[in-house]
């Protein structure tokens, strides 16, 4: 993202080169789908964290946590909300400020069904930040959608929570925090396998399809298996049609993905699907993760319904 003042560093942000030997982590999303959750995560995994802050105060915190060099923390993770008027614009011009500076930057998003959202305002009989006499909670939830739809497109993980308990939420964070955090550098691409049944995931990039696969559900001895064992990867995947498939699909995503990295995308998420989320699904995504990883992709996995087949 350029900036007018190209070159020049804002007097905040002179000293935050020294946060480079942290990780700063942006925490945002939508209303009721789990901020105070994945900051609370955050700060038991060793991090300073602060909720609620004001985007235009970013640089301020920078330069501060620099300053101190708080040896006693991991890195620094910030939760943001639209509570504040002008969030958007003033997101653009801190970005631009965090970028000329250097500063390693990661944005998690947080995101739900609008079904969902609704439901737990309903638990937790909270106003939505942007309800008021005219707006209803469903158009507030739509605004705020709009709103920060740049920021979720900056950002480096969006993770739906429709599905998630705090305990799941909570489980799912650790463990994608350990892909952001294998490197600073270049483009993340999460696979993930689903069963049609149970919903595609909303956050996916691009969903296919492999019901045509032969399908192990039908055989007695492999039906309790998934996609990890061997046996089911070979049921699948060692003859055709699902030798050829996955050999066109890896020649489809080696041509495919490094244009997704060269428009400057910091995610790609990848989602393969079957009829329950055990077999097929899992077992493609598994040979594909050492693939994209050979051509220096950083690659996540995540299995979501595998345990519900």
């Amino acid at each position: 993202m350029e900036s007018d003042n190209q070159g020049m560093t804002q007097p905040g942000l002179q000293q935050t080169s020294v946060v480079g030997q942290y990780p700063l982590l942006i925490v945002t999303g939508l209303s009721g789908a789990g901020k105070s959750t994945a900051l609370n995560v955050f700060e038991d995994l060793g991090f300073f964290t602060v909720d609620g802050l004001p985007v235009s105060l970013v640089p301020s915190i920078l330069a501060l946590f620099a300053r101190e060099n708080p040896k006693n923390y991991r890195g620094l993770a910030l939760g943001m909300d639209l509570r504040q008027p002008d969030f958007a614009t003033d997101w653009i011009k801190v970005r631009q400020e965090l970028d000329h500076a250097g500063t390693c930057l990661q944005i998690i998003f947080l995101e739900a069904s609008a079904s969902v959202l609704v439901r737990r305002y309903a638990t937790t009989r909270r106003p939505h930040p942007l309800e008021s006499r005219n707006i209803g909670l469903e158009q507030a939830l739509d605004q705020e959608r709009d709103v920060l739809e740049l920021m979720r497109n900056d950002a480096h993980l969006v993770i739906d929570t429709s599905g998630f308990s705090i305990h799941d939420l909570r489980r799912v964070i650790q463990e994608k925090w350990e892909c952001l955090d294998q490197s600073f550098a270049g483009m993340r691409v999460h696979l993930i396998s689903f069963g049609f049944k149970y919903g595609v995931p909303s956050e996916a990039d691009m969903v296919f399809d492999l019901r045509f696969l032969p399908n192990p559900f039908f055989d007695k001895d492999l039906r309790p298996m998934s996609g990890k064992d061997i046996n089911i990867a070979e049921y699948v995947l060692a003859r055709n049609p699902g030798a050829e498939y996955l050999t066109r699909t890896k020649e489809y995503l080696n041509f495919l993905v490094p244009m997704f990295a060269d428009e400057g995308r910091y995610r790609l998420t990848i989602s393969m699907g079957c009829t329950g989320g055990r077999h097929r699904s899992v077992a493609v995504v598994e040979a594909l993760s050492p693939f994209l990883k050979n051509l220096g992709y950083l690659v996540s996995i995540e299995h979501r319904h595998l345990n519900l087949g």
